[in-house]
């Protein structure tokens, strides 16, 4: 059902939201460590190494088709919080709409794109042939990833971050599964994983589209409600394509950074991928509270009431930092046995570079839970534009650890470069939330003074 948080406790209600998308994540971090974990033990390291090969460019892409589905989202999110439900609904008609032609035109460049992609990216003779296995269904998938993210976007918009999950956790079940099958029972690779991990996201995009048709009486539309609209299109498109381009141009410098560890060796990746996967999981709340905050920040704009965003702020960031020392701890406690699950224990060189990669990576936890809950909080307030540049200055720490640092310091250079991306963003975002929460109460005055002015004039 539709969750209000225009109005509460926003510790609450951020609390209350975040949990269940906090599940949800570890859920799926939990699927992909799957993927890693069956492809290391039963096809060897160098098969565990094509698959994290892949990795840059899989987020470059992908992460660039969620950041579309969650912009998208946000105009709903801020029509639910104006309770504006005529508009609400033509939103929705027409991210569907986007998310059809966006997902089309994708897969059709990626897919022609992918081993060219690869060779840019200097990946080693040795493993090439099996990213390009890998990546080449995971991208002619990406309409699966368009129909889940783009479902489960509007659902969040709503104020429903339960249901998502639990029809991730199903696709999650089911990929452990079809991964066996397919990588044991069927010898397939890695192309197993990947047929794996996309059939099991179609199964979750289908459930959250019956789920939401039947469930969610607000996003039954009329027939010119669901009509494709310049205008609207335009507004999404305008939330979208920043949210998605953000995510590409973080990933740009990932794949930067990528592109430098596999000049070193392939062991280097294996490292990099094993302690990336490990990462992945353990920052989950991290992207939890960044996805709330969106949906929290575009409900409480539309409601125009940004003291409710200011106090939201504060709660999500005490989260943070109570969560990155909770995540400091994991890490030195328990960081080496959580690589024993993609690596033999006989990897011992692999295994030290990939624990200390995390370990360094926890030690700047605090600046990252700022980057993610700034940046979306600034998304939902309605300023994706901004928000991109975040991304930018994230490419650039990457590409200067990739370009410059890697070359001459190898490894360790590698071990800092998340760091120092995050550390450049929170220089951006910081100042860049003082100057929107200036400009939307000055925007919301303005609003008011009009509002009272046609009042009088009425009267």
């Amino acid at each position: 059902m539709e969750k209000d948080m225009t109005k509460g406790s926003p510790m609450k209600l951020i609390l209350g939201f975040a949990v269940p998308l906090l599940f949800g994540l570890v859920f799926q971090q939990f699927y992909s460590m799957v993927d890693a974990v069956i492809v290391g033990h039963y096809l060897g390291v160098d098969a565990l190494a094509a698959v994290g090969a892949t990795g840059s460019v899989n987020f470059l892409i992908i992460g660039f088709c969620m950041g579309v589905c969650n912009g998208f989202a946000i105009p709903i999110a801020q029509e639910f919080g104006a309770k504006h439900e005529s508009e609400l609904k033509r939103f929705v008609a027409n991210s569907v709409w986007l998310s059809a032609i966006f997902a089309v035109a994708v897969t059709i460049v990626v897919s022609l794109l992918c081993r060219q992609i690869l060779q840019l990216m200097r990946t080693p003779a040795n493993i090439i042939d099996g990213s390009y296995n890998y990546i080449i269904i995971i991208f002619l998938g990406i309409p699966v990833v368009f129909l889940y993210n783009m479902t489960a976007s509007i659902l969040r918009s709503l104020g429903d971050s339960r249901t998502p999950v639990v029809f991730l956790v199903t696709a999650a079940v089911l990929n452990i599964f079809l991964d066996v099958f397919c990588i044991v029972v069927i010898p397939m690779g890695v192309a197993g994983a990947a047929v794996a991990t996309v059939v099991s996201q179609a199964v979750a995009g289908a459930a959250c589209l019956v789920y939401m048709r039947k469930k969610f009486a607000i996003l039954k539309l009329s027939k010119d409600e669901r009509r494709w609209d310049r205008d609207y299109a335009a507004k999404l498109c305008n939330m979208g394509i920043p949210m998605g381009l953000q995510y590409s141009i973080t990933a740009i410098g990932s794949v930067i950074l990528q592109s430098a560890v596999n000049g070193i060796d392939s062991n280097a990746v294996a490292a990099v991928t094993a302690g990336g996967k490990v990462s992945m999981l353990l920052v989950c709340p991290f992207d939890a509270m960044g996805s709330t905050m969106a949906t929290y920040g575009g409900q409480n704009v539309g409601a125009g009431d940004l003291e409710r965003v200011d106090r939201g702020l504060k709660s999500c960031t005490l989260l943070g930092l109570i969560y990155s020392l909770i995540g400091l701890g994991a890490v030195f406690l328990f960081g080496k046995q959580l690589l024993l699950l993609f690596l033999d224990a006989g990897e011992t060189q692999i295994i030290a570079n990939a624990y200390s990669f995390i370990q360094i990576n926890a030690l700047f936890y605090f600046p990252l839970a700022l980057v993610n809950i700034v940046r979306f909080l600034i998304q939902g307030m309605g300023f994706s534009r901004l928000a991109v540049f975040a991304g930018a200055f994230e490419m650039l720490a990457r590409g200067l650890a990739g370009f410059l640092l890697v070359p001459y310091f190898g490894f360790t250079a590698v071990r800092f470069a998340n760091p120092l991306a995050w550390i450049f963003a929170d220089i951006f975002l910081i100042p860049a939330f003082f100057y929107v929460r200036r400009k939307m109460a000055a925007m919301l005055s303005r609003n008011r003074e009009g509002a009272q002015t046609a009042g009088i004039e009425a009267r």
